[in-house]
C-alpha cells in the first residue's frame, strides 16, 4: 500500500512558515510578495507549497507585481496548482491594488507638477494594450474635479470632440485642463497628431478663459510632458 502524500495546505506547515500567522504576529511588511499571494490562494498542489507555487508564478514575471497584474485568468491557470477560483482571486486582488493607487493619487495629490499628473493617470492608462485619451478637469486651486475618457483606440484629430470637452469644462466649473493619453508601444515621442490635438484644444479653451496646462504621454514607467518640454 502506497504511503499517503503529505499535505501542502497552509494549516499543515510549521508555524514559522505560515504566512497568515506571520502576518498576524509580525505585520504585513514582514511578508514577501510570494507569501502575500500565498495567503490569497490558500494552498498549493500535492507536491508544492502555496509559497513555492507563488514564487514560481512571480519568477515568470521577473518578480514584478505590475507584470503579475497583467496576467489573465487563463495564463494563471497554466500553472499547475492554480485553478479558476485561485486565478480569479489573484486577478481580483491585483485589480484592487491598481484601483487603490488611482484613488490615492486622486485624494492625496494636488496637481502641481507633471509628476503628479503621471501618478494620477498611470494606474488608469499606463499599462493598457490600446490607446486611450483622457481629459483631467481642474478647479482654480489645481485640484481634480473630474477625469474623463474622451476616446479609445488610435489617436486622431477626428476622435477629439472639442465641443464635448468645453461643455464638460463649463458644467463642472473647470478653469484648467490637462490632456493625457498612453502609448502602449512605450515610445515617449509625441506624434504630429498629438501636437495637433493639443493645439486644437488649447485654441478652443482660450476663448472660454480655460487653460490647457499640460499634455502627458504616459507609458508603464515614464511620461512625456508637453509643458516641461516647452511645447505648449
Amino acid at each position: 500500500m502506497s504511503e499517503k502524500m503529505p499535505s501542502f495546505s497552509i494549516k499543515h506547515w510549521s508555524e514559522d512558515d505560515r504566512p497568515r500567522e506571520k502576518l498576524l504576529n509580525k505585520g504585513k511588511d514582514a511578508l514577501s510578495d510570494a507569501e502575500l499571494v500565498a495567503i490569497l490562494i490558500g494552498s498549493g498542489s500535492r507536491n508544492e507549497s502555496a509559497v513555492d507555487l507563488c514564487k514560481r508564478i512571480l519568477a515568470s514575471t521577473n518578480n514584478n507585481l505590475s507584470s503579475l497584474g497583467k496576467l489573465s485568468i487563463k495564463q494563471l491557470m497554466d500553472f499547475k496548482g492554480i485553478g479558476e477560483a485561485k486565478a480569479i482571486t489573484i486577478v481580483a486582488a491585483m485589480e484592487l491594488g491598481r484601483r487603490r493607487r488611482g484613488e490615492e493619487a486622486l485624494q492625496l495629490h494636488k496637481i502641481d507638477s507633471s509628476q503628479s499628473v503621471f501618478e494620477l493617470m498611470q494606474p488608469i492608462i499606463g499599462e493598457l494594450p490600446h490607446e486611450e485619451f483622457w481629459i483631467v478637469y481642474l478647479n482654480n486651486s489645481n485640484k481634480v474635479i473630474l477625469k474623463s475618457q474622451l476616446s479609445k483606440g488610435g489617436i486622431t484629430g477626428t476622435l477629439v470632440d472639442v465641443r464635448l470637452v468645453m461643455k464638460t469644462a463649463i458644467e463642472v466649473g473647470a478653469t484648467g485642463l490637462i490632456l493625457a493619453h498612453n502609448h502602449p508601444s512605450g515610445t515617449l515621442k509625441p506624434s504630429e497628431a498629438d501636437k495637433q490635438i493639443t493645439k486644437k484644444l488649447k485654441t478652443a479653451s482660450e476663448s472660454l478663459d480655460i487653460k490647457v496646462l499640460d499634455h502627458l504621454i504616459v507609458t508603464e514607467k515614464a511620461y512625456f510632458s508637453f509643458a516641461d518640454e516647452g511645447l505648449l
